[in-house]
């Protein structure tokens, strides 16, 4: 059972994020993230049972975000779908690029983690929105084109300013899928 926020485990987060992102949930010992924290292992250990602990914390709120949000698009037939689909992904990418960063960089064990269980369903929900709910090939392949795309865009730190980036980033998926802005 998870232990109320504190100071030190939400320290703990950030630096495991960091230590993560940058050098792979594989590449980060506990004595990594204790030392980064500036805290003792026993602390660490304290906050979370383990490795694994921490990061099944640091991705379930991009986990639940994702379902969410393919949820409040589920309602929203053809077309009218694409444009907050669109603005909808880019927004939750940007906002959890260290979490993508982190998936990224070991992808297919990081699918396997129980906390992403929900990651193919969304995302093939979430392709259909960008698809405006169409079974055409070509739609369907654009639409899969923006997944790939933003979220390797939003991994790679390109260095850009986050409002640039989230502009840039709606307009060229909107462009991708052949969608015209209202």
């Amino acid at each position: 059972m998870p232990r109320p926020p504190s100071a030190m485990r939400r320290q703990i987060l950030g630096c495991a994020l960091r230590l993560f992102a940058e050098h792979g949930f594989k590449g980060t010992s506990l004595h990594d993230i204790a030392v980064e924290a500036r805290c003792s292992k026993a602390s660490l250990l304290y906050h979370f049972a383990g490795k694994d602990a921490i990061l099944t914390e640091l991705l379930t709120p991009p986990a639940e975000s994702l379902s969410a949000m393919v949820e409040e698009l589920s309602v929203l037939a053809g077309g009218r779908a694409v444009e907050p689909a669109v603005t909808g992904y880019v927004g939750l990418a940007m906002r959890f690029h260290l979490e993508v960063k982190i998936i990224f960089a070991e992808l297919p064990d990081m699918l396997g983690h129980p906390v992403l269980a929900v990651i193919p369903r969304a995302v093939d929900q979430l392709a259909a929105a960008l698809a405006g709910r169409s079974e055409e090939p070509g739609a369907r392949v654009r639409a899969q084109m923006v997944i790939g795309g933003v979220a390797v865009t939003v991994a790679a730190d390109v260095d850009v300013e986050p409002d640039t980036m989230r502009a840039e980033l709606v307009q060229g998926a909107l462009r991708t899928l052949g969608h015209q802005t209202g």
